[in-house]
């Protein structure tokens, strides 16, 4: 070996050497960034030059194990949605073992029943009838409103989705051409590469993607059923958000928005062209899983208006007049059920935020006077009519002939086995999500081994900077001569 070649190899040596150390100093420092992904230098050899050649910097990438996580985490994503949904509806309408559930409220009013019935001319007793039937209502009240507040909770995150959607595609867009610029100008395109991985995730969280390689280092982004959102240009997501939904509203009707991409409606539902996602959860949640549980909320309410507006329970209410529970004041009419669990309340003339004249509950709502103390007839009437069989039919409580009781029972069995069905779903997609994350995590940077990758860089750098100071000698030897 001439000692040109020797130094040759000693100085590719120590360049190598630095850009390895510059790398692993990277890795260290990145070990904890979510989305980093470890670097190492390419080195090559040849036949013709002494030394060593420097390539690129490349990424410990597995396209398949990258592809698992993303699908893991659209599956996460969208379950979470949904759990969250059932769980909270819930919490509004309760358990059994609930002392505030529409199931116990409606056993207060049966109690208080038993309680007045047993001493009809006790005002104190037909005072907490009066105020257990008004919970009661107040009770199917609060759940109507908070479901609402969840249904636009969705509507909300929806608009909020697609604007962040639009921007990361065009984002997505733009780190294309700059890594073609990178590329042309012999740079690292590591971290652009990452941060354009970061922006994929975001998406395919959103709406689960399809990754093609295109010409010029590009990516281009499809939904799994094969809609553009990227290639070559961002598709244009639209979305006409509702300021407050309604449960008159639904997308069936037009009085909701849709999805457009580039124009074209797509199927929001959770099989549809969006293929997962909290997109598509969100979707579901607005119009289809609050719309039925806002159906049982309403079958529910109308029924109880229904069981107690009539002569048979009631002699003193004639044609038009208002039974026990009323429609915002109003009679009963079936043909204006949607909503009707939101507006039902107590008959003013018994309720003790109204007229708070209880003995209508014993004598009869409409009575011209306080009639006999000791008759029990319509008392015994009204726990008749929470007994009677009524044809109803909602997704919650079923087809058929169900007392009111019966009803409520089945409202809340449906959303207790819709939220552990939930949490189940939610459970095993966080599960598949996590083994698929661990094994993303393997492939990440291990600080020991980089730590003593670096000990070996320090001593190769050493070593040919031992070999310069060595041929620097023999070269002063030699001028000497």
């Amino acid at each position: 070996m001439t000692l040109t070649s020797a130094l040759n190899s000693a100085m590719t040596g120590i360049t190598a050497a630095s850009k390895q150390t510059a790398v692993v100093s990277d890795n260290l420092a990145n070990a904890l960034t979510p989305g980093y992904h470890r670097r190492s230098v390419e080195l090559s050899t040849n036949a013709y030059t002494s030394g060593v050649q420097v390539g690129s910097v490349t990424r410990a990438l597995d396209p398949a194990i990258q592809k698992s996580v993303r699908a893991a985490e659209a599956t996460y994503s969208g379950a979470a949605v949904t759990a969250n949904f059932h769980t909270r509806m819930s919490d509004l309408i309760g358990s059994i073992n609930d002392d505030y559930s529409l199931a116990q409220r409606l056993t207060d009013v049966e109690s208080a029943l038993i309680e007045a019935t047993s001493l009809p001319h006790s005002d104190a007793r037909l005072n907490d009838l009066s105020m257990q039937a008004e919970e009661l209502a107040v009770a199917v009240n609060t759940a109507a409103e908070g479901l609402s507040d969840l249904r636009n909770s969705s509507e909300e995150s929806i608009a909020h989705l697609v604007r962040d959607l639009q921007t990361n595609l065009q984002a997505v867009d733009d780190i294309n051409d700059e890594i073609l610029a990178a590329k042309i100008g012999g740079l690292d395109t590591a971290p652009l590469e990452d941060q354009r991985d970061n922006l994929v995730d975001a998406i395919n969280k959103v709406i689960p993607v399809q990754i093609h390689n295109r010409d010029n280092e590009a990516i281009a982004l499809y939904t799994s059923n094969g809609i553009k959102l990227l290639d070559g240009s961002p598709a244009e997501i639209s979305f006409d958000e509702t300021a407050i939904v309604t449960p008159f509203m639904t997308i069936d009707n037009g009085m909701l928005s849709g999805l457009e991409i580039d124009g074209r409606t797509v199927d929001t539902t959770l099989n549809g062209a969006l293929g997962g996602g909290e997109m598509a959860a969100h979707f579901h949640v607005r119009d289809v899983a609050a719309v039925q549980a806002q159906e049982d909320l309403d079958v529910f309410a109308g029924s109880l208006i229904e069981r107690f507006q009539s002569s048979t329970v009631d002699p003193t209410i004639g044609a038009g007049d208002t039974g026990l529970f009323t429609d915002n004041g109003s009679v009963y009419d079936p043909t204006n059920l949607t909503a009707i669990s939101s507006r039902i309340s107590l008959n003013a003339s018994v309720s003790l935020s109204g007229d708070g004249e209880t003995w209508r509950l014993r004598d009869g709502l409409h009575a011209t006077g306080i009639g006999n103390q000791g008759d029990t007839t319509i008392l015994n009437a009204y726990g008749d009519a929470l007994s009677d069989p009524q044809t109803v039919s909602s997704n919650g409580i079923g087809s058929g002939d169900y007392s009111a009781y019966d009803m409520v029972s089945n409202i809340l069995t449906h959303h207790t086995q819709e939220t552990t069905w939930g949490e189940h779903e939610l459970a095993y997609a966080s599960t598949i999500f996590q083994e698929m994350q661990g094994r993303e995590l393997e492939m990440g940077v291990d600080t020991d081994a980089e730590l003593q990758t670096l000990m070996t860089l320090e001593t190769i750098y050493a070593a040919n900077a031992r070999m310069i100071q060595a041929i620097d000698e023999m070269l002063d030897q030699l001028m000497r001569i």
